[in-house]
């Protein structure tokens, strides 16, 4: 097994240095991991937790990471006899894997020794940015078939090596996928593995209906014919159909076809009629060849007869947003006597100043219809009384407000670890695409629709709105003091 404790950043070490010769390095702090705006789409899947938290329970500085930090003539001896015996202590909140998140949300939070919590915030950025990015634009596609056929994943050999090829094909069965490519992934977090043949197969053969009958003897109950070799109506749909005659006649029951180029909305609608009076009213048809939701969503306009989708490049890569910016800040210092002191970064840029302190995050539900009405950031030792009418506010435009009433409130940061001890288990990889499935449905469509969508309310708890402002209004009169 790797091991992967300098998946950072330099400057994790060097600040991680710094605040050890200032003996600050074991002051206990806050970091929220929260996304901006995506331009993906309004919501993200949230994704990589659980290979996160695997990272920072088992890092450990081995001899030849002390080596090698010794030979950069940065560090002390002391300092790096300290990293040699530091493990991970503290806590981290987070969202389930699968939860639909929004920009601003603190979907996981760590708080921890200073030196703990700075040391990690690049390897959990690289994690949970990229599982997070192919959750998000799975769940797009599979959204874009309107539940008209199942979508496989099929990028490994265009992921960004093979890290991405497995944990994105992981984070693209979370967003909606049903089933992958990729053998090691099936393997790993046991889920349906897909594929039949290549081009390679049917050009090896001294005739395209050679091959067909090769492979359906070789796979008489799962015979997927791949028929665009060639001439897809000329010759491989009318061969693919004599080797499903000969196959029933045998008692099996052909699978379907597949078309990788090419008119797809015109090949599936010819060679669906080719099938059908052929006798052949299920067998399927499936197609894949740089899919992505927009070309998925313009096929079933043009009333395309597919029945499952091979997307690979354009989601393995997210070809259209090919990096989501989610970022790590720090929101608070916790003094010796359990008090908080808040934290706050400003920027000219509204959307880059963060929301200061040790916070909570809420979603609040309809109680008659089920539906998610808005979520709420809050202090975190706020409670949001539900029995009660709750006036919620934009953030920064607070002259938009909106009464919510009979309503739920639930609580979506839930503890994973606790002093460096792992107190949540797990869910098996199909859970959490099944879980988020159910939680996907729980929003208006409006608020998920491709184009044009409304965007979901995101809002601060009055005392976190409060103390967001009088800390901004705080500092930048101190500048100006300063300034004078």
């Amino acid at each position: 097994m790797r091991n992967l404790t300098l998946l950072t950043d330099l400057y994790q070490l060097t600040m991680g240095y710094g605040f050890y010769r200032q003996n600050k390095h074991e002051e206990e702090v806050v970091f929220d991991l929260f996304f901006r705006k995506n331009s993906l789409i309004t919501y993200s899947i949230s994704a990589g937790l659980e290979q996160a938290m695997d990272y920072l329970l088992n890092w450990h500085f081995d001899e030849e990471d002390i080596a090698y930090l010794r030979s950069l003539n940065l560090f002390s001896e002391d300092f790096l006899e300290y990293l040699r015996n530091m493990k991970f202590t503290g806590d981290v909140y987070a969202v389930k894997e699968g939860t639909p998140v929004f920009p601003a949300e603190p979907i996981l939070t760590v708080k921890a020794p200073l030196i703990q919590a700075q040391f990690a915030e690049t390897a959990l950025l690289n994690i949970i940015n990229h599982q997070t990015l192919i959750a998000t634009k799975s769940s797009k596609i599979c959204r874009a078939t309107g539940g008209k056929g199942v979508v496989m994943e099929f990028g490994l050999r265009r992921a960004q090596g093979p890290d991405a090829g497995i944990n994105g094909a992981r984070a693209a069965i979370i967003g909606g996928c049903t089933s992958t490519s990729n053998l090691i992934t099936g393997k790993t977090f046991d889920v349906p593995v897909a594929g039949t043949m290549a081009h390679s197969w049917v050009m090896d053969y001294d005739s395209e209906y050679e091959a067909f009958k090769a492979y359906a003897d070789a796979y008489p109950d799962n015979c997927m014919l791949l028929v665009d070799t060639y001439d897809t109506l000329r010759s491989g749909v009318p061969n693919a159909i004599k080797v499903f005659k000969e196959l029933r006649a045998k008692g099996h029951k052909p699978k379907g076809i597949r078309l990788d180029s090419g008119d797809l909305a015109y090949l599936s609608k010819k060679a669906r009629k080719m099938m059908d009076e052929a006798g052949f009213p299920d067998a399927l048809i499936c197609v894949s060849g740089d899919l992505d939701e927009r070309s998925i969503s313009s096929l079933l306009q043009q009333g395309a007869k597919i029945d499952s989708w091979g997307v690979g490049t354009k989601l393995i890569t997210s070809e259209d947003l090919p990096a989501l910016g989610g970022v790590y800040k720090l929101s608070a210092v916790i003094n010796k006597d359990g008090s908080v002191t808040p934290k706050i970064k400003l920027s000219d840029n509204t959307a880059k100043i963060t929301n200061p302190s040790f916070k909570n995050l809420y979603r609040l539900y309809d109680r008659e219809n089920g539906m998610a009405i808005a979520d709420l950031i809050t202090l975190r030792d706020e409670t949001v009384d539900d029995t009660k009418p709750l006036t919620i506010f934009h953030p920064v435009e607070t002259w938009k407000r909106h009464e919510v009433e009979n309503f739920r409130a639930e609580a979506l940061l839930h503890t994973i670890v606790k002093g460096g001890k792992l107190v949540y288990k797990f869910p098996t990889l199909k859970e959490v695409a099944e879980y988020s499935k159910g939680e996907l449905a729980k929003f208006w469509e409006e608020y998920l629709r491709l184009d044009m969508p409304q965007l979901y309310k995101v809002d601060l708890s009055d005392k976190l709105h409060t103390l967001k402002i009088s800390m901004i209004d705080g500092i930048r009169e101190g500048t100006k003091k300063d300034k004078e």
